[in-house]
Parts: structure tokens; C-alpha cells; sequence
């Protein structure tokens, strides 16, 4: 199936979650600094393994990074 991540058309296999399209990135599966969202509704980091996307839908995944 295709999703849109950062922008991006990407290629996902079928019932992927959250977890898969982060992982499409190469970031880490650890929730902490990152936030998900998809189709602009944020996406809580405990529930990335059971979201499961559809075709068409548009994940972001936004790093935090530290500085001044």
C-alpha cells in the first residue's frame, strides 16, 4: 500500500502500523523524541503497534531536538 510519510510517497506492505512507517524513515522505534501523526491527529507513542494505516493516509514523524 502507498502512504504518504514526511512528504514523501512510500511503499508499505499491507496492515502496516505506525511502527513500520517509522522504521521506513530509519528512526528508532523508541516513542521518546519522537511524535507521529497521521492525518494530523497525533498519534500516542504506547499506540503506535496497534495503528494501523490505510492507504492514502499521510504520516508525520517529527524528531525533537535539543538546542538553543
Amino acid at each position: 500500500m502507498r502512504v504518504v510519510v514526511n512528504g514523501e510517497s512510500r511503499d508499505l506492505p499491507d496492515e502496516a502500523t505506525v511502527v513500520d512507517a517509522v522504521s521506513a524513515l530509519g528512526a528508532s522505534q523508541a516513542t521518546r523524541g519522537i511524535a507521529v501523526a497521521v492525518d494530523g491527529e497525533v498519534v500516542p507513542g504506547g499506540c503506535w503497534a496497534e495503528r494501523v494505516l490505510a492507504e492514502g493516509e499521510s504520516v508525520e514523524v517529527v524528531h525533537a531536538v535539543q538546542g538553543g
